[in-house]
């Protein structure tokens, strides 16, 4: 292997993904009571994340980035054997991920003299980072070069976007990503909200009142966003993504790919679990799309 991808925990890949494609993941952490953390799937499964969080609705969870000391572990076998690293991070808008990797990357250098590790912001997060990540393992399995593999990467992942709706707003209210008001008056009138990430920020994109009709909102998203950009859907790769409720997530996905034959040759869909990075903020109920201009 000429390099190695390696990505934080963000990425939502599940071991077996990331083990069939030859990419390393470096954990993000979790704690339910503040003091205690677990490395997120190593120490913790999402499921039992999850699970933790249905069975007891009134307990906030927090997670932690993964420190330089986590990276240096990761970093340092490939720099001993000479095999540079690609490593693809969260969003560094939402979190010190990517400073961690970078300071890291430094220390190794130092070490190692010529030793190439490139650290990348990918700008997204949770599944969307998963198939920006699943892309960079394509282009090193086609052949492209490392320095081919990181320019196309700083290409595509302006064109990455999420589309999602939540549960309910309890999880934003508590974790400071909107005020108590707005919160108390989206609980008293059981709305949902919509939401976009793109280039690291999220964007409020409407709200619904009933579970089915704010999913049904998500998938027209997907369409105005092809309509408006006049991008060909099928230049990209597309994920569904979700947090407790799997068979939710199949119908939501049928009814997506549904959507998009309309318009698309887009005919199959990846469904991934939302770690538990972003479900601290978004509670149990996430559900929602990935996309990303394809790089092969």
């Amino acid at each position: 292997m000429e390099y190695q991808i390696i990505s934080d925990g963000s990425c939502d890949l599940g071991v077996r993904t990331a083990k069939e494609n030859h990419i390393e993941i470096v954990p993000f952490y979790v704690s339910f009571d503040g003091e205690n953390y677990k490395k997120e799937i190593e120490e913790i499964g999402v499921r039992e994340f999850y699970q933790k969080m249905v069975d007891n609705p009134t307990l906030y969870p927090k997670s932690s980035l993964p420190n330089v000391e986590d990276y240096l572990r990761v970093f340092r076998p490939y720099a001993a054997e000479g095999i540079p690293v690609i490593c693809i991070c969260i969003t560094s808008k939402f979190s010190g991920s990517y400073t961690s990797a970078v300071n890291a990357g430094q220390i190794i250098s130092e070490e190692f003299p010529g030793a190439r590790i490139e650290v990348i912001d990918s700008s997204v997060n949770t599944v969307l980072q998963g198939l920006v990540v699943l892309e960079a393992a394509k282009m090193r399995d086609a052949g492209f070069t490392f320095e081919e593999n990181v320019r196309r990467l700083e290409e595509i992942k302006s064109t990455g976007r999420i589309f999602f709706t939540i549960g309910g707003m309890e999880y934003l209210v508590h974790g400071g990503r909107v005020g108590k008001l707005m919160g108390a008056a989206g609980a008293t009138l059981g709305i949902r909200p919509l939401i976009t990430l793109k280039e690291g920020e999220i964007f409020p994109s409407g709200i619904s009142r009933s579970r089915k009709k704010s999913m049904q909102k998500v998938i027209e998203l997907v369409r105005k966003h092809f309509h408006e950009t006049g991008e060909d859907p099928n230049s990209y790769s597309f994920v569904t993504g979700y947090g407790y409720d799997y068979e939710e997530a199949v119908g939501f996905r049928d009814e997506l790919l549904r959507s998009l034959s309309e318009y698309s040759n887009v005919r199959q869909m990846d469904i991934y679990q939302i770690g538990a990075t972003i479900g601290v903020h978004t509670g149990p109920y996430p559900i929602g799309t990935g996309l990303v201009k394809k790089a092969v």
